[in-house]
């Protein structure tokens, strides 16, 4: 395998963490200059889709959503994040990782999460600064 291959791969896998694939629409909410772009361009390079911005209305297999402690209330972004999802979405909260500037306390993400009746279905280490949290709302909910 070719340096570039590898490298390719590598970024692929950063995606296929998150449990994406190729096609689906990804939206981006709370970009700032500390995001992984690392991370986003995996993401991008995966789905062949540009990242959406927050403004958007589209309807989204994702929601990628950078959170630090600080930036608000995280309720409210949730509940509006779920608006845009389709059926058997996902919501990827990126926090920074503990001793990092910004990072948000687990039962902070639990309590927010669990309000806005979303599901903790598992934890990663998404980037070298941030930890991905994969939210989901119950199956067959109606938002």
């Amino acid at each position: 395998m070719s340096a570039t291959a590898g490298q390719a791969q590598g970024e692929r896998g950063l995606a296929e963490r998150l449990g994406l694939k190729p096609g689906q629409v990804v939206q981006e909410i709370g970009w700032d200059e500390d995001v992984d772009d690392e991370l986003r361009s995996s993401i991008e390079n995966l789905t062949g889709n540009e990242l959406l911005d927050e403004d958007s209305y589209d309807v989204v297999d994702a929601v990628l959503l950078w959170w630090r402690d600080g930036d608000g209330d995280l309720f409210d972004v949730l509940t509006s994040a779920m608006r845009v999802l389709a059926d058997g979405g996902q919501i990827w909260l990126l926090t920074p990782k503990a001793g990092r500037d910004g990072h948000v306390e687990p039962s902070d993400i639990g309590e927010d999460s669990t309000t806005a009746g979303l599901s903790q279905t598992s934890s990663i280490s998404a980037a070298p600064d941030w930890s991905g949290t994969r939210l989901v709302p119950p199956k067959g909910s109606r938002r």
